[in-house]
């Protein structure tokens, strides 16, 4: 596959930040930086994590080209020796990350780099695009799919995505999130999502009639034959001009499409007049502007579909459509030691966690579901023999006691020493992977209104180190 060269998709402070750090002598300290979130979109339980393979592509491929040079050289405001230095930039850094796939919550570190200052502030742009798009197509997907209750959804969105990465990537990520397919031919040759499509209101219309353009089409295609049967009227000549186009053909496993009008009456009448025509094979596909709440009304409803195809309301993820991202600096090694750092906001919302952290999740050996996760300080061991206070991270005088569970760290390396240490699993592996990660939430997690807030817990060492840090600041007493 072809790797763009993303070097200079960068915000410009990026840039004179490194040209400090490096004539202030900082550039080879090194820092450690989180990449976490604060809000699952849509007021959900939990969102997915994903955009990591192009994170690491992108790290894979800095690189400072004579044009970039040249460019900076007009900006009037880096040194000589600085640009010299940026000509044999490369990453040399650790990454550790949540791989793609799993559910993840606010607060916790999704991605943590471990680099020099200028290398570790210089992927931030590049780091935040990747995760905050992907992981918010990705979550939305899956709750479109959780909505749709086993009927396979198709992404339809690349034409009013934002831009082409917008379409591809989207894709891919609605893809990890559940979809079964995408109408955008580019991510299934690239990334192995399976495009799908058939015909649009414009066949239809090229024809002097519908019969004559449906009766084509099962011609050329008689093993993927479904016929879109709203261009003119659904149940007068639609419906019934398939019918007569199926039989003709001699095809019994085919498919009719709507993309308008009420859904739920029509769908339950053209699969009376299918059936009754002895297409009981015969698949029902859904278009239009479709999202989780409609999905959700229309087979309430008693809608009789078979799939679904998602466009504009999933691939923009409309309803919610910014995830909210961030990454920031949580410590700084000096003489051997990691020294935990600090952001402080008027607004708590923004005050971060510091050190350099692992993230457990915790598990009922009971049954297998995820209780809660635990953000440890990095060299923390936690005896899972021991019972094991839980606060929540809200209401902190709640709290729950677990005596019998077991813990998986959830970030694994992705690069050490700059080199990629990761085996990244395929597509459809992280696509499985999500949906049996997603089964491990209790169903009050994953439910659409009022879900339950899952407990993301700080140790007791990581909090003492952050009030430690609040009070010498000035903002505890």
């Amino acid at each position: 596959m072809y790797h763009n060269n993303y070097t200079m998709l960068c915000d410009f402070y990026e840039l004179t930040m490194a040209n400090g750090y490096f004539e202030s002598g900082k550039k080879d300290e090194i820092v450690y930086f989180d990449c976490f979130f604060r809000t699952i979109p849509d007021g959900g339980g939990f969102a997915v994590a994903a955009g990591l393979e192009q994170l690491i592509d992108y790290i894979e491929n800095i690189k400072f080209t004579d044009e970039d040079i040249e460019y900076l050289k007009t900006k009037k405001c880096f040194s000589e020796a600085f640009l010299e230095y940026l000509k044999e930039f490369r990453f040399t850094g650790d990454i550790w990350a949540i791989p793609e796939g799993i559910p993840i919550f606010p607060g916790e570190p999704i991605i943590t780099v471990r680099a020099p200052a200028i290398q570790a502030q210089f992927i931030e742009t590049y780091l935040l695009l990747a995760v905050n798009h992907q992981s918010l197509i990705a979550t939305k997907a899956n709750r479109i799919v959780r909505a749709a209750q086993g009927r396979p959804v198709a992404e339809f969105g690349s034409r009013r995505a934002q831009g082409s990465d917008g379409a591809i990537l989207g894709a891919r990520a609605a893809y990890i999130g559940g979809c079964a397919a995408t109408a955008c031919t580019i991510s299934d040759r690239d990334y192995g999502v399976p495009a799908t499509g058939t015909m649009a209101h414009s066949w239809v219309q090229m024809f002097d009639t519908e019969y004559e353009a449906f009766k084509t089409y099962c011609e050329l295609y008689p093993n993927n034959a479904t016929l879109l049967v709203d261009t003119y009227d659904v149940l007068g000549s639609g419906v019934p001009n398939a019918i007569r186009a199926f039989h003709e053909a001699g095809i019994t496993k085919c498919g009719i499409r709507l993309d308008s009008g009420d859904i739920a009456y029509l769908t339950v009448k053209a699969r009376k007049m299918l059936d009754d025509a002895g297409l009981t094979e015969c698949k029902i596909v859904v278009s239009n502007s479709l999202d989780e709440t409609i999905i959700r009304d229309i087979i309430a409803q008693g809608a009789c579909v078979d799939s679904f195809g998602v466009g504009e309301r999933l691939i923009t993820a409309k309803s919610d459509p910014v995830f909210g991202g961030v990454y920031k600096l949580v410590a700084k090694e000096k003489d051997g030691d990691i020294i935990p750092k600090i952001k402080i906001s008027e607004n708590t919302g923004k005050i971060t966690n510091p050190h350099y952290k692992k993230v457990y999740r915790i598990f009922s050996k009971e049954n297998g579901q995820a209780i809660a996760d635990l953000m440890c300080v990095h060299d923390e061991v936690i005896d899972e023999n021991m019972p094991l206070d839980l606060f929540d991270p809200v209401d902190t005088w709640k709290h729950k006691t677990l005596a019998d569970y077991e813990l998986k760290e959830l970030q694994i390396q992705i690069f050490k020493d700059g080199k990629c240490v990761y085996n990244k699993p395929t597509l459809s592996e992280i696509r499985d992977y999500c949906r049996e990660q997603i089964n491990l939430l209790w169903a009050e997690v994953r439910r659409f209104e009022n879900p339950h807030r899952y407990y993301v817990d700080l140790s007791e060492k990581l909090w003492n180190i952050k009030h430690k840090l609040l009070k010498e600041k000035g903002k505890l007493n």
